[in-house]
């Protein structure tokens, strides 16, 4: 037999005559008017067929199946409130086991050298990090995904964190070697880095633009890869001119490893977005996760120290 929730909201109801000692006093305590109270306990009555009260115009007492009644319940009782209070523990803190899926780029260049500030600010969490591109099912076995670019999938939860601009950068060694292109369309006398977009298979277009004109050059390179560090590396080795993410290259171009070039031709901006599978409120770990994360578009505790 299918368990009847409206029996649930009877014993709440019994217990509160129970406390109360009659139906007015219940009936404050719950909001509602005492023929409400009556109403409720005769339903409860009818749905387990037993006569749960002797009552009088100022007291309601149990009856010798109601006094059973309530001690059996009562144990119940307490243990719904009982895992209420510590669902409602776990909702305020930051405990357990996060997993989540990162866009490689802002799990190398920015969240790695993070993290343990993150996790010494949350000593009871434990952190189970998947690295990809990909938005096929990102969100199985997760509880948050972050990606670059757009929002997408109408059936999950989108949250945009920051934004990045869009910078073309060399090397010194290689700006000696091959010199400074000073237009976008200079750039096919050039050696390119080319960075595969995980969507589509193909390397991303290069947008240049200055004011409200904007356009795509096309590019072509010996060199292409979906790796991050990679193509940071090879650009800091001289292979070529590599057009990136803004963010976590501070350090390099802080130091001169790495030179900005055409920055007046860049106005191309890319979204951080976070992703979860409800509306409801998120966990408290998804929270403190999200909220260290956006940390990094307002200066933050976050570094971005390169290797040595």
């Amino acid at each position: 037999m299918p368990f009847d929730a409206r029996i649930l909201t009877g014993v709440g109801v019994l217990a509160t005559v129970v406390e109360a000692g009659n139906f007015a006093r219940a009936g404050e305590a719950l909001g509602l008017s005492p023929s409400g109270v009556s109403r409720a306990v005769a339903r409860l009555e009818a749905r387990i067929g037993i006569r749960l009260f002797d009552r009088t115009p100022r007291a309601a007492t149990l009856t010798e199946e109601g006094r059973r009644f309530y001690h059996q319940v009562t144990p119940l009782l307490a243990g719904i409130e009982e895992a209420a209070g510590e669902a409602a523990a776990a909702a305020a803190t930051v405990t357990g086991k996060l997993r989540v899926s990162v866009d490689p780029w802002f799990a190398r260049m920015v969240l790695a050298p993070n993290l343990k500030c993150f996790l010494n600010r949350h000593p009871a969490l434990s952190l189970d990090l998947l690295v990809s591109n990909h938005r096929e099912e990102m969100m199985v076995g997760v509880d948050v995904s972050i990606r670059f670019g757009p929002p997408d999938g109408a059936s999950l939860i989108a949250r945009k964190i920051l934004e990045t601009r869009v910078i073309t950068c060399a090397s010194p060694s290689y700006l000696e070697r091959r010199g400074l292109p000073t237009t976008p369309h200079d750039l096919i006398d050039h050696e390119l880095i080319l960075f595969r977009d995980p969507q589509t298979g193909r390397p991303f277009a290069w947008e240049f633009g200055q004011g409200a004109d904007a356009f795509e050059v096309d590019v072509h390179g010996r060199m292409t890869t979906d790796d991050p560090s990679v193509a940071v590396e090879a650009c800091l080795a001289g292979q070529g001119i590599f057009q990136s993410l803004a963010l976590g290259l501070a350090p390099w171009l802080q130091r001169g490893d790495l030179i900005e070039i055409l920055a007046g031709w860049s106005h191309e901006t890319y979204p951080l977005f976070a992703y979860h599978p409800s509306r409801h409120l998120p966990p408290a770990k998804v929270r403190a996760f999200l909220d260290f994360v956006a940390e990094v578009d307002r200066g933050g505790p976050w570094k971005t120290e390169p290797r040595e």
